[in-house]
């Protein structure tokens, strides 16, 4: 199913990307993406096989009136191939794949309280400029971390927390006992 997906992506972006449509094509996969994930009777409608391809595209037809030819097209592809249901998996390595394109950087940071908006502005500009990326900042609120934050980017985290330090000196402390 991965390897599927990432073919269907593949092929769309490059659509999108030689069209000049990448934001425009991104924005309605989104769209379609999240309408069907957040309806059943759409899951149940375009990933059943208990109706026929051409009235899933009907169906499509309707529900898309004013969508770009490269969204419409390739979601008729889908249907037409009984792909719909990797859906969810096609847009999301699509959005890996602009993600890369843009050069663009997901960061989340977690911290005790909520951090104003000046520190967040900092902290995306300093990660910005030392991965040469454009970051997109993630902030949550997580009180059992009592103090610091924790900044994951990508696959890596830097843990700075208080309460990563306290299980720090929790460990080390025992390991001394024993």
């Amino acid at each position: 199913m991965e390897e599927l997906a990432q073919v269907y992506a593949r092929s769309l972006f490059a659509v999108a990307r030689e069209r000049q449509k990448l934001d425009l094509v991104r924005e309605q996969l989104a769209q379609v993406a999240d309408a069907i994930g957040s309806n059943r009777d759409l899951q149940i409608f375009f990933f059943s096989p208990y109706f026929s391809s051409a009235e899933k595209e009907d169906g499509l037809t309707r529900v898309l009136e004013g969508a770009d030819e490269t969204v419409v097209n390739f979601l008729e592809l889908l249907i037409e191939k009984h792909r719909m249901p990797v859906i969810f998996r096609i847009r999301a390595e699509f959005e890996r794949l602009w993600e890369e394109e843009e050069r663009v950087l997901p960061v989340e940071i977690t911290s005790a309280v909520a951090l104003d908006p000046a520190t967040t502005e900092s902290l995306s500009k300093a990660i910005g400029e030392r991965a040469g990326r454009n970051v997109t900042l993630a902030t949550h609120v997580d009180p059992e971390i009592i103090g610091g934050i924790v900044v994951r980017v990508g696959n890596s985290i830097l843990d700075a927390s208080i309460r990563n330090r306290l299980e720090q000196l929790r460990r080390h402390v025992a390991q001394g006992a024993s």
